[in-house]
């Protein structure tokens, strides 16, 4: 991994500083023209005791995906409907993604999947908001093929129509564990490299999960992407596909702003594709994080392994953002290997850094918003909650 202008680090395929600096160029370029989706989505699979940290018990992270896109939309504020649940540890990525959504004039777009309830807030429908989420990957038959179809149609409709460059984040309860499930089922020896949002990531159960979810699927020699989503997958992989797809297919730069959930799309949409179009789609696609995802080199190693599969040359960029000098523990903690990322927070966070904003100010509306939160109840303190 090389550190370049900024502090960004990048990882994946090796690249000079010349096409690094030209990948810098097109973000700067854009900063302001970015079309952020955050897709929030649901899977049964979260419900399984110790497999997220997104939460603190399986009713809290039913609730989690909600409370985020509220949170990246409004901020602190009294008349919240959701409260952030209670992590044993550090605070919802989401704390980052506004601060840094609102230093861009960023308008973020939720689009809410398989949540059940229709938020009350401004957001953006792609199927019946009453829908459930997908089953719990362990059944090898998550959803439908024909609802996968339907929300990888909906996202090449509207990431065509969108005609500008855009942001994928993702607020996905269990993500990474249906993520595990796509890249496993594709043949990738990752079971030892996706992480999680926990401290210490439950590698053995999600090992167990996945190998009973893979056994049931049953998948034919011939199945496709969507097979595989069908199979173990989440409504936000359906979607997303689609959305990156659509995007390239209007020659736009798409920025996947996650972990492993993200590299589970670019790997899904790869394998859709024929090999004469790969090199082609990957231009102008980039993986960004936070530095507290990539400090292991894991993700570098995930993304080679999709470089290498599909003989592709895919760059990862992490945010150089860092919680060294704050005052609160809840954000020390990202820097003890808590949390992590999610709701964009290394994408989002990136392209304030490339806007010319400074660490210091990030980290100083962060605990700003994060005292304002705390002041009106916002952060749930029950347990059952």
């Amino acid at each position: 991994m090389d550190k370049l202008d900024f502090g960004i680090n990048f990882f994946g395929s090796k690249t000079n500083k010349k096409s690094f600096n030209k990948i810098l160029d097109i973000l700067k370029k854009n900063i302001n023209n970015f079309k952020i989706y955050l897709v929030i989505a649901g899977t049964d699979t979260s419900q399984i005791k110790g497999i997220s940290a997104a939460g603190i018990n399986k009713n809290a992270r039913r609730k989690t995906a909600l409370a985020d896109a509220e949170f990246l939309l409004l901020g602190a504020s009294k008349e919240h409907k959701y409260k952030l649940p209670l992590l044993n540890a550090g605070v919802t990525p989401a704390l980052i993604s506004y601060v840094c959504s609102k230093l861009i004039s960023a308008s973020p777009i939720v689009v809410p999947l398989g949540i059940k309830v229709k938020p009350y807030f401004s957001h953006l429908t792609v199927e019946d908001e009453f829908v459930e989420p997908a089953k719990c990957l362990t059944t090898g038959k998550s959803m439908p093929r024909k609802r996968v179809l339907n929300l990888y149609k909906k996202g090449i409709k509207i990431g065509q129509s969108t005609k500008q460059p855009i942001l994928i984040a993702e607020s996905v309860p269990g993500g990474t564990t249906t993520a595990q499930a796509i890249m496993e089922a594709f043949g990738l020896n990752v079971s030892n490299l996706v992480g999680s949002s926990l401290f210490k990531a439950p590698r053995e159960l999600k090992r167990k999960v996945i190998q009973t979810g893979l056994l049931n699927a049953n998948l034919e020699n011939d199945f496709d992407s969507f097979d595989v989503i069908s199979s173990v997958g989440d409504p936000f992989q359906a979607f997303s596909m689609g959305l990156l797809i659509g995007a390239r297919l209007t020659n736009q730069p798409v920025v996947l702003s996650g972990g492993s959930q993200m590299l589970a799309v670019i790997l899904l949409a790869l394998e859709s594709l024929d090999s004469k179009n790969k090199k082609d789609f990957i231009d102008n696609v980039f993986i960004a994080t936070t530095s507290w995802l990539v400090k292991d080199n894991s993700m570098n190693d995930l993304l080679n392994l999709i470089n290498h599969k599909h003989q592709v040359s895919l760059i990862g960029l992490a945010s150089p953002l860092n919680f060294h000098s704050s005052k609160y523990k809840e954000l020390q903690d990202y820097e003890l290997g808590h949390v992590k990322e999610g709701v964009g927070a290394g994408g989002i966070s990136l392209l304030a850094f490339l806007n010319g904003f400074k660490n210091s100010e990030i980290v100083s509306l962060c605990q700003l918003n994060l005292e304002k939160m705390k002041a009106l109840g916002q952060i749930s303190l029950d347990v059952d909650n």
